[in-house]
């Protein structure tokens, strides 16, 4: 048995809720840092097991009742304002729902005009097309312009050809 697999044991055996066994014993006779371990666990446990959870102030129930009243009793006084925030907040979130989804439908119907304008001049565009040679050339220059320098490295040595 390893520490690992008596690390998992240690709680159970350190509240007597298991025995351990003849593996286990032969483990902490043999590793002192496991042993050390589960002394110190029980004795965390039998720490916990004298620890009194305080009283609460006999005062606490008759405060408490009374911070009760005094939040009823504020709630009635603006009890006209508190019924009217409700109806306010959904009649708000209604007209913020509205908008957004008119914003999203009318930006939808733009999305849609523009793309039938992108779809005419992507015609234009086509591979093989005098236009789409032209932007290809333009947008890869260096490459194109760094394909004489791969030509030189390929040639051999003695042989170099004259521009």
């Amino acid at each position: 048995m390893n520490c690992n697999e008596l690390h998992e044991t240690f709680p159970d055996v350190a509240a007597g809720m298991s025995t351990r066994s003849a593996e286990a014993t032969e483990h902490l006779n043999g590793c002192n840092t496991c042993a050390t371990e589960l002394s110190e666990l029980r004795a965390t446990m039998a720490l916990l097991d004298t620890w009194q959870a305080p009283e609460p102030s006999p005062y606490f129930n008759t405060r408490l009742q009374a911070r009760l009243r005094e939040t009823r009793s504020a709630e009635q006084r603006h009890g006209w304002f508190a019924w009217m925030r409700r109806p306010a907040m959904a009649v708000v979130a209604t007209v913020a729902l509205a908008i957004g989804v008119g914003m999203f439908a009318l930006k939808t119907s733009h999305t849609n005009a523009a793309g039938n304008a992108a779809n005419k001049v992507e015609a234009m565009n086509e591979p093989g097309t005098a236009v789409s040679d032209l932007k290809a050339l333009e947008e890869n220059h260096e490459l194109y312009s760094d394909f004489e320098v791969l030509d030189e490295l390929d040639a051999p040595q003695g042989n170099t050809q004259n521009q």
